[in-house]
């Protein structure tokens, strides 16, 4: 057993050592080759050189990447750009992933950033698939330390996949390389933005420039330029700048309002904490004003259901030396209407008119509809007409409130006169206000308005509701009911 075994361990060693002579055979052979490869690229000899001077060598993955770590360096980025380019032309040979990512490093570190962008937007089209993107960022961090390559690589990437329109990847990928500690510059995120603007995905830029300022990457003027053009394209421009008006009481500055509206905006999404820490942080950094800063931290509380801490900001507000604005009113009115405390919120609505503040379109809607709910419907009147009075139009939920209550107490008669004014002022009903309408001229028995408001929906392209049946059946308006339905379904 003991003669066995001595045997087999001689050939072992004998077979290892065998080994050993071939690899270190095949790795002289195959370093002569790279370095004659390297020294004829040097040397600059052109394609039909060097194709004869290696027509019998068989490229392979190998021998590439020894030839491109060997020219990685920028004095010879343009030998390592030819051999890539000349090896892809070679008979049974193609580029695999890590060769391509190479020469993407080679060519940054030497600052030739067109051929990188090329050779990126490239590879980009051969992985195109989703499952397979993630395989072109790891094999450029694969490559990054041993090509001693550039942070800069990373943003022309993002770059090349919004330009190529991929703008949903372009972010991910923004937002993967941010998790790996590649922190892109401003002007990538510029550039994202910029063509994600001109895109139908405007709610994408929002997410950019809020994941933007969370990362520390401060807007320059080119970012404030598409995000206003966001805004227009959007229709929400004028909504922001008479919002700050009213709170500020002048013209902002186009920062400030790109910054108001994102804020706003996360607040009403509901994410009310990470709205409030990057609104503090943007007053740090003098990004918005003080005074819309504490307008927008109590609207924020009260979106939050915390009425209390939001007269505390307030209170403290004003000590800081900062004037009550018509925002801030009204955002309080709304909660007290919300929770059915009328008699305060009329309280600070003639409060706001005797310290000269102009009640504005929503802060009558909220009184409208708040009186309505709690069935103080000639209040709710009066503020209607107070409010067309002042050339504004009542939003269409806050007149449904309204004159449903109307119908429902038998005037039906006094809710449709409220409505023909309106209609000569441009207001659009919806298919709710012919509803409540429809219904009170049933419990009226009144047969012929019913008709008369049924045909002016059909005119305004809009469909009856099931309450209008439901209302017409329960009034034994059977016939009406069929007609109706008849012209709906062409019976």
């Amino acid at each position: 057993m003991n003669a066995l075994r001595q045997r087999t361990h001689s050939l072992v060693c004998i077979s290892l050592n065998t080994s050993k002579f071939i690899h270190i055979s095949t790795n002289s052979k195959s370093s002569t080759l790279v370095n004659a490869m390297c020294d004829s690229l040097r040397r600059g000899s052109n394609w039909d050189t060097l194709t004869k001077q290696f027509c019998s060598v068989e490229l392979n993955h190998s021998i590439v990447e020894k030839v491109l770590l060997k020219l990685k360096d920028p004095v010879d980025a343009k030998c390592a750009l030819g051999f890539f380019h000349w090896s892809a032309q070679r008979k049974h040979y193609q580029h695999n992933l890590w060769s391509y990512c190479a020469t993407i490093h080679v060519m940054v570190r030497a600052r030739m950033l067109i051929d990188a962008r090329v050779l990126i937007e490239s590879v980009l089209k051969k992985h195109v698939e989703d499952d397979s993107r993630c395989l072109v960022i790891d094999s450029l961090f694969r490559t990054y330390e041993v090509m001693e390559s550039s942070p800069l690589v990373f943003d022309l990437l993002v770059q090349a996949y919004a330009k190529m329109r991929m703008l949903e990847v372009a972010f991910d990928v923004c937002c993967y390389l941010e998790e790996h500690g590649f922190s892109l510059s401003l002007i990538s995120f510029n550039t994202l933005i910029h063509l994600v603007t001109k895109s139908d995905k405007s709610c994408l830029v929002w997410s950019i420039y809020e994941y933007m300022l969370q990362k520390r990457r401060y807007p320059n003027e080119e970012t404030i330029r598409s995000l206003i053009s966001a805004l227009c394209k959007e229709g929400k421009l004028q909504t922001y700048v008479d919002m700050l008006d009213r709170i500020h009481g002048k013209r902002c500055s186009p920062s400030v309002i790109v910054n108001t509206s994102l804020i706003f905006r996360i607040i009403e999404e509901g994410q009310t904490e990470g709205g409030v820490l990057l609104l503090k942080r943007m007053l740090q950094r003098n990004m918005i004003l003080d005074t819309i800063a504490y307008s927008l931290v109590v609207y924020a509380k009260v979106k939050l259901g915390n009425l209390e801490s939001a007269l505390e900001g307030y209170e403290e507000m004003l000590k800081r030396g900062f004037s009550a604005n018509s925002f801030v009113y009204t955002t309080f009115i709304g909660a007290y209407c919300r929770e059915g405390k009328i008699e305060r919120a009329n309280f600070l609505l003639q409060e706001m008119e005797n310290m000269g503040l102009k009640p504005y379109d929503e802060t009558f809607n909220l009184i409208i509809e708040g009186c309505a709910k709690v069935n103080r419907v000639e209040e709710s009147l009066s503020n209607c007409e107070k409010m067309m009075g002042r050339g504004l139009l009542p939003s269409c939920s806050a007149f449904n409130e309204m004159i449903g209550k109307l119908c429902e107490t038998g005037n039906a008669e006094q809710a449709n006169a409220m409505l023909t004014p309106l209609l000569d002022k441009g207001f659009l009903p919806n298919e709710i206000t012919y509803s409540h309408l429809i219904a009170g001229y049933a419990k009226a028995h009144k047969i012929q308005e019913i008709l008369k408001l049924y045909y002016e929906m059909e005119s305004r392209l809009l469909t009856p509701t099931l309450q209008v049946f439901s209302s017409l059946i329960s009034n034994d308006f059977l016939t009406v009911a069929t007609t109706v339905l008849g012209t709906l379904f062409g019976m």
